[in-house]
């Protein structure tokens, strides 16, 4: 791993090297191991993975920032935009945070939504990870009156009886567990990690299921034309379960997903032929997902048509889709800026105000590099603002 990445201290080494024991141990036990189900490991084995144990993740003392993590500009937003679905839903309906983070989306969301008099009736959070959920209770507790804490929910699972509301996910498909393929003689393999002679983590391919092989040849259906040899990407053949799974119970209501990813036209071009997966560890990104397991943030960027098409047959329809800068402005960025503006106590919170701005919606930051999708099902109207709509690029999957 090249030297300009952080060194580990002695106790972050300790920790990955007894998930790298773990992975040895299932690889000799159960032979080579799909990179799916490696990158699952990594991220969320109970206690050693990424998202299950206890170090700091977000902000500036972790490995990322997110768009909540910036300030209340992004919340304030996103309730905008959901606002007028959750008022015309009633007083029945609820919210739901798919990955509540450290809990900032909640906390700024919610006091977007008691400003907006529209609360929801209960909001939701489906978090598995033990460690994070905690960090959000301790956060929530800290900084919301009890009234708006009273409605906060965490789940283990998500809703199985039927309910109405707007799901909410932000930076959670790119964290799904992505199947790394290949081409090789028009046939398609699979990545896998297995141990070489030394006992160290290595990939190789393998011949690909009929699961993963008939998701590759749909999406060469798709784009017309056969992936070339050596071609190599990420594909979610698990994806319209997945979202049967978190939303099958929505009869009613909004799902708002923001990630970073393309269409699929513009996800599989030639020239990104060793695909998107990323590892992400104290601000610094790399190509290695095989360095320190456990420490590093592991993502693959969406195939935002694939998420519509799992949409689509979970019986969700796409309201509208287009780059975060423009889902923002449709929101009401402005006026969101400005009344934070106005009420900011000096001028360092008006220049954190600006740099919000800056990192939410320029193309080299988060503007164009994020995509939001919102996705209806159950709705008599589609209460989003006119100019939201108005940026639709739905076209373009």
């Amino acid at each position: 791993m090249p030297s300009r990445l952080p060194e580990p201290g002695a106790d972050e080494r300790a920790h990955s090297d007894h998930l790298l024991q773990l992975l040895r141990e299932l690889i000799a036990s159960h032979g080579p191991m799909p990179f799916s189900q490696y990158m699952e490991r990594c991220l969320y084995a109970p206690g050693l993975g990424y998202y299950s144990a206890g170090r700091t993740k977000f902000g500036a003392a972790g490995d990322f920032v997110t768009a909540p993590e910036l300030g209340d500009l992004f919340a304030g937003c996103v309730i905008n935009a959901v606002q007028p679905v959750l008022a015309m839903l009633g007083d029945e309906a609820d919210f739901l945070e798919l990955g509540g983070g450290s809990g900032a989306f909640a906390e700024a969301a919610l006091k977007a939504l008691a400003e907006s008099g529209t609360l929801p009736r209960h909001y939701l959070i489906l978090e598995p990870s033990a460690d994070l959920r905690e960090r959000q209770r301790e956060r929530l507790s800290a900084n919301l009156p009890a009234e708006l804490r009273a409605r906060v929910q965490w789940l283990d699972r998500p809703p199985e009886q039927d309910w109405r509301g707007v799901l909410f996910a932000n930076e959670v498909v790119d964290a799904l567990p992505a199947t790394r393929f290949a081409m090789r003689q028009g046939e398609v393999y699979e990545e896998y990690v297995v141990l070489d002679g030394e006992g160290r983590l290595m990939r190789v391919d393998r011949p690909a299921d009929a699961l993963v092989s008939g998701a590759v040849r749909h999406v060469e259906r798709d784009l017309g034309t056969e992936f070339v040899d050596g071609y190599r990407s990420e594909i979610l053949p698990q994806l319209p379960y997945w979202i049967q799974a978190v939303a099958g119970a929505l009869t009613a209501g909004l799902m708002l997903f923001i990630d970073y990813g393309y269409v699929r036209r513009e996800y599989y071009l030639p020239e990104r032929d060793d695909g998107t997966l990323m590892a992400h560890y104290r601000h610094h990104a790399h190509n290695d997902p095989l360095y320190l397991p456990g420490l590093n943030d592991l993502t693959a960027s969406v195939d935002f048509t694939a998420l519509a098409e799992a949409a689509n047959s979970a019986g969700f329809g796409v309201a509208a889709y287009l780059p975060q800068a423009q889902f923002l402005i449709g929101a009401g960025l402005q006026d969101v800026f400005e009344s934070r503006h106005a009420d900011a106590a000096d001028e360092h919170q008006r220049y954190r105000l600006s740099q919000q701005v800056k990192r939410l919606m320029l193309p080299d930051q988060m503007g164009e590099r994020f995509q939001a999708m919102l996705l209806a099902r159950g709705l008599d109207a589609l209460p989003l603002p006119a100019e939201l709509m108005a940026a639709d690029q739905g076209g373009r999957l």
